[in-house]
């Protein structure tokens, strides 16, 4: 008993180490903006009457999120004049975007959307990439900042920090609305204002976290020289003045995607497989999952507290014990566990189908399922992370965390069809069946990467991830 004692503390500490404190308040200055975009901004304009048609085009602005890795590669070989030279790359780059937050947040403050909803909708789209630049650069301060076997607690510590930066920025805003104007059913504008300027302070958690944090160090040596290399080679054949901003182009925006397939070979077809299929089984259920608890009969109620709520604290719950069991037992293992328990749990909705309105069972499911997917998001974000190389972390990981969602979010797109199709039933068991190919993915990659490892001495995956 005691030894189990021990180990479950050693397991457990990683969470008292400095960075997890870090990235849970990073986590919460990259989860604040994306809801004053979201919902909270839609909400906002309906109740100015802004009408349906304009919200919708509003929520374009969105796609910024999507398309981060296209700038990625600036976060990771540009210097920004000033915020480099004080605070390093990483550091540098984050002060600078959550800055720019702080004004974007503040201009939509002060603007009326009833007045001037091209302003408001301008800042909306700065907020948006300023949000989106942020992400990229905490993404490579975290994978940066520790070793792998530290990544799932890190991971887990921003979830919790973006998570409750959303639940501030949603129920938190709408509240401090509430409170300007008490009493008032109709719309005041100076109560969404306050809101909003309310939004900005916050950032200043972001801002005084990284004033406070210490660059990463990274060897960029290999990347550098790479660079030059280029330069001299360029210098060859275009004018000096060309040749090294086509040489940092090429190093910047190229070399990444080179340098990821000359460390990998051929497995780099499997990593990519794996990356664009793991989170298909709860892709595609998720889709469905609000439609379902309605056509079961479930409150708005009911599937708020239970979903939205109690399933979100699941998920944190699960993140953090895919961080202790990742420390314990290494990368591949827990992202095998957690591929086969979230499609396992999709089983779980193919009976609430079957049975039909049942709540404890529904707590059940969702507390399951969601304690499932928190494991397999934690292993996964610390496998995606151990994929990439110094110098070009930003850039790969924007670009493989795009790949994740590809497959999954086309497959989805014809879940309502199947349900029509074949019903609720089929569609979960379905759903749960997709998921176990992946774990073949795995067990190949896991194989392979120790023939290699026996054959070379130098690992395609990360030796540390299999140390048990």
């Amino acid at each position: 008993m005691s030894e189990l004692f021990s180990r479950t503390r050693e397991a457990l500490s990683v969470y008292y180490h400095k960075r997890v404190v870090i990235l849970l308040l990073l986590g919460f200055s990259a989860g604040l903006p994306l809801m004053l975009v979201f919902s909270t901004l839609s909400f906002w304009l309906r109740e100015a009457g802004v009408d349906r048609a304009a919200i919708g085009y509003f929520s374009w602005i969105a796609l910024t999120y999507a398309f981060k890795w296209a700038w990625s590669p600036l976060v990771d070989r540009m210097s920004l004049p000033i915020f480099t030279r004080f605070f390093g790359r990483r550091r540098g780059w984050m002060l600078f975007a959550q800055l720019c937050l702080v004004g974007a947040i503040a201009g939509m403050s002060f603007s009326d959307p009833l007045v001037d909803l091209e302003r408001l909708a301008i800042c909306a789209f700065l907020l948006a990439l300023a949000s989106a630049t942020q992400d990229i650069v905490i993404d490579a301060f975290r994978i940066e900042s520790a070793p792998e076997k530290m990544q799932a607690a890190l991971a887990a510590a921003y979830q919790v920090g973006y998570r409750g930066a959303m639940i501030v920025a949603t129920a938190g805003a709408l509240t401090i609305a509430a409170w300007v104007d008490p009493g008032n059913d109709g719309y005041n504008l100076e109560s969404w204002q306050t809101a909003y300027f309310v939004m900005a302070l916050l950032m200043s958690v972001g801002i005084i976290t990284t004033l406070c944090s210490k660059e990463p160090e990274v060897d960029t040596k290999s990347a550098d020289e790479q660079e030059l290399q280029l330069k001299q080679r360029f210098a060859q054949k275009y004018p000096p003045k060309l040749a090294a901003p086509l040489a940092w182009l090429y190093s910047a925006s190229v070399l990444p995607f080179i340098d990821f397939f000359m460390r990998y070979g051929k497995t780099a077809i499997l990593i990519l497989l794996l990356i664009s299929c793991y989170r298909i089984s709860d892709i595609v259920m998720g889709i469905m999952a609000n439609v379902f608890y309605v056509d079961m009969g479930f409150s708005k109620e009911e599937i708020a507290f239970v979903s939205k709520v109690y399933g979100l604290i699941m998920t944190l719950v699960g993140a953090a014990f895919g961080g202790v069991l990742l420390v314990r037992y290494g990368t591949m293992k827990i992202l095998f566990l957690g591929a086969l328990l979230v499609a396992i749990t999709n089983l779980l909705f193919a009976w609430q189908a079957y049975i039909g309105y049942n709540m404890p069972f529904l707590t059940f499911a969702i507390s399951v399922d969601n304690f499932s997917a928190g494991i397999a998001t934690a292993a996964f974000i610390a496998y995606l992370s151990s994929l990439t190389s110094s110098g070009y972390s930003a850039t790969q990981y924007a670009l493989l965390s795009s790949i994740m969602l590809l497959f999954p979010k086309f497959i989805a797109g014809f879940s309502g069809v199947y349900v029509d199709a074949f019903g609720y039933v089929n569609f979960f068991i379905a759903a749960s069946l997709i998921g176990f190919p992946v774990l073949i993915l795995i067990s190949l990659l896991q194989r392979y990467s120790s023939v290699k490892h026996q054959q070379t001495d130098e690992p395609i995956l990360s030796a540390e991830a299999d140390k048990n």
